[in-house]
């Protein structure tokens, strides 16, 4: 598939079948997030898989609990077979930061202008997003639902890893159709979203 076909097509799955995410697959939505740039090579960013429903269920028993009650984007999206948890590391980009190489740029987090850690993950985020409409595949981007500490502690991530969000991953129900506000919200034109030489 063109990038720019990949581009396109790519959106926001909310529904999924059951269907099992080949092994295969899974391994090269994974290694595109791996490609994702890393400033000063600092490499900060993990993916947690939960694969299968045992893996994901328990995941959603920590997060929206047991009852879905009504909830109608819980029920679709707790069918999706695999989950992707991106976790970024601060710590691993002040340790990075505070080498000889660039010891002209100050360490702490206070000096650093946006966190780019969380920046990185995002952007590894977007790779496997574009990865899995590649391969066929649906996939959606969402942040954490409830706190992170039981979810953290159950998973056994380590404290200094924070849930940027997650990547779920899947085949789309034939149900699946556009939704959110993408449905009810045009796309802004390049002309008022480009600024060129100045403001």
């Amino acid at each position: 598939m063109e990038f720019r076909d990949v581009v396109k097509k790519r959106r926001m799955v909310r529904s999924f079948d059951d269907r099992p995410v080949d092994a295969g697959v899974l391994d090269r939505i994974l290694d595109a997030g791996r490609r994702a740039p890393s400033a000063g090579y600092s490499q900060g960013t993990e993916f947690l898989v939960l694969n299968g429903s045992d893996e994901t269920q328990r995941y959603w028993a920590l997060t929206l609990g047991d009852e879905v009650d009504d909830d109608a984007w819980a029920t679709r999206i707790r069918r999706a077979p695999t989950l992707v948890l991106v976790l970024s590391n601060k710590d691993a980009y002040l340790e990075r930061y505070a080498e000889a190489d660039k010891g002209a740029i100050p360490p702490e987090e206070q000096t650093w202008w946006v966190p780019y850690w969380d920046v990185d993950a995002g952007m590894a985020a977007m790779l496997m997003l574009l990865a899995a409409v590649d391969e066929g595949l649906g996939a959606l981007f969402f942040g954490i639902d409830g706190p992170w500490e039981p979810v953290r502690d159950a998973l056994r991530i380590p404290p200094a890893y924070r849930c940027v969000g997650l990547v779920a991953l899947g085949h789309p129900s034939p149900d699946d159709a556009p939704s959110g506000s993408s449905t009810t919200r045009a796309r802004r034109p390049r002309s008022e979203i480009v600024h060129r030489g100045s403001w």
